[in-house]
């Protein structure tokens, strides 16, 4: 169980738990003024809560495949203040249809050629056989509206990959934060925003979480993420 000042997340029935990159993303990400919200792959619904919690008129669909960790993501939203804006949906993102989009966000699965799990809730939850980049970047361009914003979280290479499949269909990275455990280690992670056309320059900003001694915060990281850590 995972507490944060406005919402709790359990997570004894899913593979993948509440983690601080995860917490960057959706602390991070530009989530808009109202309108309408999508997570792909919501897990426990993390995501979704945030940006509930952080857009307070928006409307927003929490898209998950794996049974148990939909079943968990329902729970975890109804006990919370944002049960009536955030609709929890058990279908692959190929299979979903609905209206466009204002702001879509994922934390998608990314191993390619690991070794396998014998347990099929790892492999879907950490492996992106069931949802390669290819089927992630279509299913973004269709349901996403023209003036709307795709924001995502992968290793540096695996997002070097999806970049080039996403400006094969015109979505062009804009924004950019690379996340270092501290500032001496190398980027372990990166978000980016992604908007139709040719937005010029990107902004590319960085994020250690540690300062050089590796157990204390920073004080850019306690910033983003004081509205949601208890801690802070």
């Amino acid at each position: 169980m995972f507490r944060f000042k406005q919402f709790t997340i359990h997570q004894n029935r899913t593979t993948m738990k509440v983690c601080t990159d995860s917490c960057v993303l959706g602390s991070y990400a530009d989530v808009g003024l109202g309108g309408r919200l999508l997570d792909i792959g919501t897990g426990t619904g993390l995501l979704a809560l945030m940006a509930a919690q952080r857009n307070p008129t928006a409307q927003i669909e929490a898209v998950e495949i794996d049974n148990a960790a939909f079943q968990q993501a329902i729970d975890n939203v109804n006990d919370s203040p944002f049960a009536k804006r955030v609709q929890v949906v058990n279908s692959p993102i190929q299979a979903f249809s609905a209206e466009p989009f204002d702001r879509i966000w994922s934390n998608p699965p990314f191993y390619t050629n690991h070794l396998r799990s014998p347990d099929s809730a790892v492999n879907r939850a950490l492996h992106n056989g069931e949802l390669p980049f290819e089927a992630l970047v279509a299913s973004v361009h269709r349901l996403l509206k023209p003036e709307g914003q795709f924001w995502v979280l992968l290793p540096p290479f695996e997002m070097e990959r999806l970049i080039t499949f996403a400006e094969k269909t015109g979505l062009r990275p804009y924004r950019q934060l690379n996340l270092r455990h501290n500032a001496q280690k190398p980027v372990f992670r990166v978000i980016a925003g992604f908007a139709f056309g040719d937005s010029g320059a990107s902004e590319t900003n960085e994020l250690a979480i540690f300062e050089p001694n590796g157990k204390t915060y920073s004080e850019s990281f306690r910033e983003l993420l004081q509205p949601f850590y208890l801690n802070f």
